[in-house]
Order: C-alpha cells, then structure tokens, then sequence
C-alpha cells in the first residue's frame, strides 16, 4: 500500500493506519495499553503489528517479527512512544534500532514514568531520527482510559443506557426497549472492555449472561464484576451458571457461610467489602479494588439507579446513551430523562452520534 501526498499528509495516513491496528485489541491488553505500529519502505507499508491479547508482545515487536521484506532504512509509525525499559521482554526501542529503523513516529509521549521522554534521547544516541506529535488529537482520545489509568489510578468508566423514545429504561410487556441494531451494539462496546459491571438487581430482573455474543468474538468477553451487598445473586441466574467459563467477581457485604461456599464452588469470586457510613457500598472504593485487580475500562450496564450513583459519583467518563424510535407510554417505567437534566451541566461535549435504523446512539462525554 503506497500513498503520494505531501509529506505531512502521508505521515498522518500512516499513522493513521498505526491507530487502526491499536484499535484491534482495545479493552483486551491488560495492565498494557493497545498500541499499533505501521512499517513503511519507499512509500509502501511492508508491515503492521498491533500489541497482543493480555498486553505482550508489544506492537513494535509484532510488527518487526511479521515483516518478510528487508526493512533496513524504513520508517516505523507507532501510536504510543516505544518502551524503553527492561521488563519481561526487551524494550522496543532496542529492538527498532537492532533493526536499522532510519526514522520513528510516534504520536504521544508514554505517561509511564519508564518510558516517558526517554525514547527519542536513545534514538538521538544511535542516529535514529524521531518525531513526536503526528496525529496526537485523534490518537490522545483514542487513550484517554490509559493516560487515566496512569495518572488518577482509577479505572475509565463508560456507561450504557437503553431509553424509549420518551426516555423510559423499563419496558413492562417486553424485555427489550431498542432494536437489534442497537443491541448489536452493546455487543461490540462490551469486547472493548477487560470488565463489565452490574448490580444484582439488573441480574435478577434481565438475567443477563453480559457476554460478548458475536460470532468469533465469544473470547473477548469481559470480566464480569456484580455488585450485591446482601449477596442475592440467585445460583440459577445465568451469570453463575457460566462462571465456570467468564471469570465473574461479586462484591458483597452481608456474611451467608453456606451461599458463599455454594458460589464459590460454581468458581465465583467473591469480595467482601465496607460500606459507607449510609449503609451503601463505597464505589470509588470498589473501583479501585478493580483496578488493583488489572482492569482499566470497566463497562457499565446497570439500571438507573446505580447509573445515577455513578454520575452523582462524578465516577462516569463517557456515557452511550441508545434512544428507541417508539414511545412507550403507559408500558414504560423509571424514566431517565430527570437525570440526564440533572447532569447535563457536567457534560463536556457530544463525542459521537449514530443513526442505528431508527434507533440513535448518542455519546455523551464528561471527561
């Protein structure tokens, strides 16, 4: 693949291309961001690599290891700037310049204290010539839940609403309130995340598997994390039932000796944890527990009231928010339109607006 534009142009097509492949893997590298690296010879891509499932190898190893072709004198465009410490695989920066790279973009400085701004003095060291800055606006939001991660310590948390088209969340004669096109959606947004969070009250009322369900996606389902105080999570729900194949952590309060033994046999993992004051659980508290255990992108699919906690919390940092093309008047329950009023102030800006065959998905951003 070859492009003849002006130079800044064809610098940010590559990198462009880099972003794409980082794309792949996002919500499934670990404690590692997803970084895309693209290799260019006389103009030509000769090689791509994106970093793997659970966060090794890295992308610029990928694509290094995957290129057939002489890649001596090339140009390599990475997302994020290489590593350039010893950890349980060899910086890439050693590698690139192993490789006789002649030049490296890279979009944005790493946040990691290990790596950051100390790529491009290597590179000088070695006569390897270095920019940073190409296509950082797109590729900066494209990390926000990582430089997040780096900086606050608290996971990035992007919350899923389903409305009707007068803002209804309950559909009492149906289950489902969007159309197929929406809810295929959600399924797409779920395998960008390493954890998935409920409360036992939406798993009692949807019994819900909070799976990814597209065909050849299956395994990038994430983490399932269930909020129950009082440990009411039924056995015979669906989400303990396949515990055995999702990883599924409940955090809980109240002591039940013999449910506890029970779910824990079902492969369960079970988190006992304080309350507030109020008598709730402390979901900041929560939250950094789940990152402690590795998660960075947790998903929220939860009903309109541990919804509203979160926002409250001012704990939300993007918010998907799927409007059905149908009232549902009388038949509809707990309506989020109050709420959404309520923290509108606290809204930065609409990130995103998508037509889904009668349906909208509205992307409201907080952060």
């Amino acid at each position: 693949m070859s492009i003849n534009q002006n130079k800044n142009s064809s610098h940010n097509f590559f990198m462009n291309l880099a972003l794409m492949q980082a794309k792949k893997n996002l919500g499934n590298t670990s404690k590692n961001p997803t970084v895309g690296c693209v290799i260019v010879k006389n103009n030509f891509v000769i090689s791509t690599g994106c970093t793997g499932i659970k966060g090794r190898p890295h992308a610029e190893h990928n694509a290094l290891s995957y290129s057939s072709n002489d890649i001596k004198d090339s140009y390599l465009y990475v997302t994020l700037e290489p590593c350039s410490s010893y950890g349980k695989t060899p910086p890439c920066v050693k590698s690139i310049i192993k490789n006789k790279i002649k030049k490296v973009f890279f979009s944005l400085k790493d946040p990691d204290p290990r790596s950051n701004n100390k790529s491009i003095k290597q590179f000088k060291k070695n006569r390897v010539k270095a920019h940073c800055g190409i296509l950082s606006s797109e590729v900066k939001n494209f990390y926000r839940s990582y430089y997040k991660s780096k900086v606050c310590g608290l996971p990035f948390v992007t919350a899923k609403m389903a409305v009707s088209k007068d803002f209804y969340t309950k559909n009492k004669k149906g289950k489902w309130i969007t159309n197929e096109f929406s809810r295929g959606r959600v399924h797409l947004m779920r395998k960008n995340h390493d954890c998935i969070l409920s409360s036992s009250k939406t798993i009692a009322d949807d019994n819900s598997s909070l799976t990814c369900r597209i065909m050849g996606l299956e395994k990038r389902s994430p983490t399932r994390v269930i909020l129950d105080k009082r440990l009411e999570t039924s056995i015979r729900s669906t989400i303990v039932k396949t515990a055995y194949k999702y990883r599924t952590i409940i955090f809980f309060n109240r002591n039940n000796k013999k449910k506890i033994k029970t779910l824990k046999n079902l492969k369960v993992k079970l988190v006992k944890t304080s309350l507030k004051e109020d008598g709730s659980l402390d979901i900041k508290k929560i939250l950094f527990k789940i990152k402690k255990f590795g998660f960075s992108r947790i998903f929220l699919e939860s009903g309109i009231k541990l919804t509203t906690h979160f926002l409250t919390e001012g704990l939300i940092d993007d918010l998907h928010l799927f409007i059905s093309s149908k009232k549902l008047g009388h038949n509809g329950s707990n309506n989020f339109k109050k709420a959404m009023k309520l923290f509108s102030k606290n809204i930065k800006f609409v990130n995103e607006k998508v037509n889904l065959h009668g349906d909208k998905l509205i992307t409201y951003r907080f952060a």
